[in-house]
């Protein structure tokens, strides 16, 4: 067991429709009072909810009192749009973002696509480092990005985005907590050595493993796949798994060191308190 203090922090998402505001600031609330390191905020796709973000994240940070970790995406944005968002982020006392490049947005065009602004997150690091004071954060892959040509070429890509910048990154989600120590000793062999917080998503229910989990790539180990196929047909027998399964896994990494463990908490903050009350921080 490692005596490395691992810290804990939140993901959550903007409410789609502005009359879901006071329910969102609500869900804030709770997550909150489990004193999370930072909470941060999804962007939407190619950034479609920019503004809900901003929203949320000066709640975060001034109401509250937490840090924000804003999600900024570059895939559908030009630099001109980057810039007023971050604008936006400095007049609220944001100081800390995530750059991504995010995902491709449905309906945008193979032209659009092909002459965005930033091609990839590293060079929107690089952009920010220039024109903001921002910590920046960036996303790293464990079992590869899905579009990388290997897992070497993956590590190198990360590499680049941390020389650009990225001083803290943080993880898809995973499974199996092997997978998350190799990819760190891999890392430090090729030279990064900034802080990895370990991204986490309960999965509570078997739809979960045919959406979330497929689309991120994220292999299933055996040991879950037998915990769905025993409860997955009993949704609160499988919820509570779940969040087992998530607790067993997060407990694992405080005790093995990890510089963080990041909750993908889906705004669900009763699941979230349930997780964080069970674990030894």
């Amino acid at each position: 067991m490692s005596d490395k203090k691992t810290i804990l922090s939140f993901e959550v998402f903007p409410p789609k429709k502005d009359d879901e505001f006071e329910n969102a600031f609500a869900t804030m609330d709770k997550l909150a009072a489990l004193n999370p390191a930072f909470i941060s905020v999804t962007y939407g796709a190619g950034g479609s909810r920019s503004k809900k973000t901003v929203e949320i994240a000066d709640y975060i940070q001034n109401k509250l009192g937490i840090t924000a970790l804003a999600h900024l995406t570059c895939v559908g944005n030009k630099k001109e749009d980057i810039d007023a968002v971050c604008a936006q982020l400095k007049d609220a006392g944001v100081t800390q973002v995530l750059a991504l490049r995010g995902d491709r947005p449905a309906d945008m065009t193979d032209e659009q696509f092909d002459s965005r602004d930033y091609k990839y997150a590293s060079e929107l690091v690089a952009h920010l480092r220039e024109t903001t004071d921002f910590t920046l954060f960036g996303a790293c892959y464990p079992e590869k990005h899905f579009e990388a040509m290997s897992s070497r070429a993956d590590l190198q890509h990360l590499k680049e985005k941390v020389q650009a910048g990225a001083t803290e990154l943080i993880t898809q989600l995973f499974m199996n907590n092997d997978v998350f120590y190799d990819f760190q000793e891999k890392c430090l062999a090729c030279g990064i050595t900034v802080p990895i917080h370990a991204g986490i998503m309960p999965i509570t229910s078997a739809k979960q493993v045919a959406t979330t989990i497929s689309l991120s790539g994220t292999s299933i180990p055996k040991a879950f796949s037998d915990l769905v196929a025993r409860y997955g047909e009993n949704p609160e027998d499988m919820r509570k798994a779940g969040i087992d399964y998530a607790i067993r896994q997060m407990q694992d990494l405080i005790d093995g060191g990890a510089d963080g463990v990041h909750i993908y908490s889906m705004n669900k903050p009763k699941m979230t308190a349930e997780i964080v009350g069970a674990l030894r921080l």
